[in-house]
């Protein structure tokens, strides 16, 4: 009888840890302009996020991060781009990397408050990006302009690291495959 009483206890325990378990949408992020948004908001769309930088080696991947916003918004696609001080080739101000981005790239899809991707501060939409989701996808954030594909469901499907530009044939597929 305990031992049946035990069982019942343990399996409640782990229904209770189990629907305590967080999910992406559960999570915020400010945007640059200091506004909270949920990432709730974005249910049922693709979401492409990325980490990014104004001052480094692969910023002209906003280019591609902006066409593909232009390109597959009204298909589902949402961008979200993480300016990121982690590498130390952000710009230091929210505005500054706002102005940057529009004049330069002409950015359209939402940016986030100046923000960390890795270590002990690391923004919570990337401690989960980098922790949950398939083992490939896992794992710290080497460098800027690392990009996730999040299904409309919220599961991460894909993860492209630095080098793998988002217009390349490839990644492109990725995101019309997610958004079929």
């Amino acid at each position: 009888m305990l031992k049946r009483l035990l069982s019942t206890l343990a399996f409640g325990l782990s229904l209770s840890v189990a629907a305590a378990e967080p999910n992406l949408y559960d999570l915020s992020f400010k945007s640059n302009d200091g506004k909270q948004h949920q990432l709730s908001e974005y249910k049922g769309k693709v979401l492409l996020i990325a980490n990014t930088a104004s001052r480094c080696g692969y910023t002209g991947q906003y280019e591609d991060l902006q066409s593909l916003h232009k390109k597959y918004k009204d298909k589902g696609l949402v961008v979200l781009g993480f300016p990121s001080t982690s590498f130390k080739q952000e710009l230091q101000s929210d505005k500054e990397v706002a102005d940057f981005c529009k004049l330069k790239y002409d950015v359209g899809f939402p940016l986030t408050r100046i923000t960390e991707v890795k270590g002990e501060n690391q923004h919570p939409v990337f401690r989960y990006l980098t922790q949950k989701g398939p083992s490939e996808t896992q794992g710290e954030v080497a460098w800027n302009f690392e990009k996730f594909l999040v299904d409309r469901q919220g599961q991460i499907k894909a993860r492209f690291r630095s080098k793998i530009e988002p217009g390349s044939p490839e990644f492109v597929k990725a995101v019309e495959d997610l958004l079929k």
